[in-house]
């Protein structure tokens, strides 16, 4: 069959043969036990709900053993025999250019480049999936090939509940994941109505197609790094970040310390994670030994190197030893997947990764012991490296919370509703101020056509954008204006497309829309093919976060999530392709909602009008909000909007005189 047949047929009628388990792919650690007996013919009795009846006496004993081998049930047999990744948008079958540019985005999705854990469905983070199962995989992608732009198909969690008549300005796919019942939102409620096949997490990306590899977030952490140095007032030219994590999201970190010209020190534990980013050039070096690393270290601070180097190893290891061989650190933080601790996000001390994850299968309880130690003595030794003047920040993955629940010395001695914690997260400090409030965030475009030409067209487009935009703004945004350009001009030479012809870039409303403006006309001139417009859920408007994208948010409001759901209701009527909504994401389940849009533009009127309604609506809902709050920043970014936007009305603030206060 052909790769479009294949596509079209769906679930096949006829069963493939069953799959062999390839050790050579990195694989999802297995998950914890937590199904009753009853509950797991409950979980099979779902699984089996996608095929005929004729087939289940074959499937029912594979599927079991699954479960029992796993701890959940991917149907491996169903997995594709073609090569995923993303092809060119004219290779997919289907009646919607809508819906094809979505099939391109899940195979991006799904490739083995860019996929953390490919053959469970997983991107990144540990368990930020794009499906549940293979079956799920297969019939979306027949009903996307089926679909017209008079129809909507709706996502539960990875299962697609099948399509719906709507119109040519709704929606194409609506995406839901893991939205849960508030009193069934513990991390055990995940384990076991995901082992249900009931629901899942889809991270922030993963689960709204609109991830695009480490790219994806290291421009922002390129931001973060700058501008930790400007606010320690210090050169990262021969300074020291530590952190830990190459996964999906941190593999970005030592590509971004580079960008800013720092020394960067990673430690990651999986030995194929940190191989594969040296493959791709994430990594400039690999380290297994701590002397050596010392000494490595040294001579790149005498020399004033700008050098990303991994240590394979447990971080833990390395705070310790640089505080013993007094090495200075300058920047400090952790990008370890922490809103996952006890299923692979966060790995204890003094083991192999191997005898870790065992325990972590086999002995949950102890495993959570180890972890919870490792976290005090994590702490610890960061805060003797502080002591000493080092900057650290809690890098938005949950750390701090899970270090102070694991009873380390983290904690406030002052705690208030505005800082939990002895050290700040990279948002209250750095991004919500610098970049959130005056509405600049990781907007994202993809070429479709898969053709790298594009990109460097698209980039090249941006670029005249930015610079045209900067020579009218006011001084308040010229620095994120200048590295937004800086960026841009790089891009290329820095080789950050991994998987799917993309690119990230952080802008405000006027610079996502006059950008988007740009493509649209470009396609229609015939100068690129169709682009699929989006951005991180990590942004300005997305994202209800208490410990990370809505941290420096103090009146109190930033543990509602009133901002994410208007913010995707409101995309679904103003003219995106897609939207999808999520519980966890970043910092852990339970612990945030997000949400996500995807936009097609092919050059036409349609395009045009979608754009202009969604993209500022998309931004300045959460500027309307943070300006709610007093944060000064978006105050200022809310009246600038209003004033080019005379329909926009937005309630503002009035400012208490804090010495009446203290009269209380």
């Amino acid at each position: 069959m052909t790769f479009k047949e294949q596509i079209i047929q769906g679930i096949p009628a006829i069963l493939p043969p069953n799959k062999e388990y390839d050790v050579s792919i990195n694989h999802a650690p297995k998950r914890k036990e937590i199904l009753t007996h009853q509950e797991k013919k409950l979980a099979l009795r779902n699984a089996l709900r996608y095929f005929d009846k004729k087939h289940h006496a074959t499937l029912l004993p594979e599927f079991a053993d699954e479960l029992e081998k796993y701890g959940r049930i991917y149907m491996y047999r169903f997995r594709p025999d073609y090569k995923m990744y993303a092809r060119s948008i004219n290779e997919y079958p289907g009646k919607s250019e809508q819906a094809k540019s979505i099939m391109v985005m899940i195979q991006n999705n799904l490739d083995y480049a860019v996929a953390q854990h490919p053959h469970e469905l997983i991107t990144y983070g540990g368990n930020g999936a794009v499906f549940q199962n293979w079956a799920q995989y297969l019939l979306t992608m027949q009903y996307l090939s089926k679909m017209t732009n008079k129809q909507t198909l709706v996502m539960y969690s990875g299962h697609p509940m099948g399509l719906f008549p709507s119109h040519k300005d709704a929606p194409r796919v609506v995406v839901t994941n893991g939205m849960m019942i508030p009193n069934y939102s513990k991390p055990d409620d995940w384990e076991k109505f995901n082992a249900l096949g009931v629901t899942q997490y889809g991270q922030m990306t993963a689960g709204s197609y609109m991830y695009i590899g480490p790219q994806g977030i290291v421009h922002g952490t390129t931001i973060t790094v700058l501008n930790a140095f400007r606010k320690i007032q210090k050169s990262p030219k021969g300074s020291l970040f530590v952190t830990a994590g190459l996964g999906g999201m941190s593999g970005a970190q030592p590509k971004a310390g580079n960008i800013a010209g720092c020394i960067t020190v990673c430690a990651e534990v999986n030995p194929k994670i940190t191989q594969l980013r040296l493959d791709q050039g994430w990594i400039d070096e690999k380290i297994t030994d701590l002397d050596e690393l010392v000494n490595r270290v040294r001579k790149a601070k005498e020399n004033q190197e700008v050098v990303s180097l991994a240590y394979l190893g447990n971080v833990v290891d390395v705070w310790e030893k640089f505080d013993k061989e007094n090495i200075f650190i300058d920047l400090g933080s952790d990008q370890t997947s922490l809103h996952n601790p006890w299923a692979g996000g966060y790995y204890p001390v003094g083991m192999s990764f191997e005898e870790a994850n065992d325990m972590m299968a086999n002995n949950p309880e102890l495993f959570k012991e180890k972890v919870q130690e490792t976290l005090r003595r994590h702490a610890k030794s960061i805060n003797k490296h502080t002591k000493k003047g080092t900057y650290f920040f809690d890098y938005g993955n949950a750390f701090l919370l899970e270090a102070s629940r694991a009873g380390a010395d983290v904690m406030n001695p002052n705690t208030t509703l505005e800082r939990e914690f002895k050290y700040p997260s990279y948002v209250q400090d750095i991004m919500g101020p610098m970049c959130f409030d005056y509405g600049f965030g990781p907007f994202r475009w993809v070429c479709v056509s898969s053709n790298p030409k594009d990109l460097a067209k698209t980039d090249a487009i941006a670029c005249k954008v930015l610079e045209k935009i900067m020579k009218k703004s006011p001084d308040e945004i010229q620095q994120q204006m200048a590295d937004n350009i800086q960026w841009i001009k790089g891009a290329q030479e820095n080789k950050l497309v991994v998987g799917s012809q993309a690119r990230i870039l952080y802008a405000d409303a006027e610079g996502r829309i006059k950008i988007a403006k740009a493509f649209n006309k470009a396609i229609k001139k015939g100068k690129i093919g169709p682009v699929v417009l989006g951005r991180d859920h990590h942004d300005v408007s997305g994202t209800d976060s208490p410990y990370r994208e809505t941290s420096n948010i103090y009146d109190g409001s930033r543990f509602t999530a009133d901002m994410a759901i208007q913010n995707v209701i409101g995309d679904s009527f103003r003219g995106a392709t897609w939207v999808s909504i999520h519980n966890g994401g970043g910092v852990g389940w339970g612990e945030v909602i997000n949400g996500g849009f995807g936009m097609f533009l092919d050059g036409t009127k349609d395009a045009l009008k979608r754009l202009k309604s969604m993209l500022f609506w998309d931004v300045n809902n959460g500027i309307a909000r943070r300006s709610w709050a007093r944060n000064k920043e978006a105050v200022f970014t809310i009246k600038r909007a209003m004033k080019t936007e005379k329909k926009l009305q937005i309630t503002l603030p009035n400012i208490v005189d804090e010495a009446l206060l203290d009269r209380i």
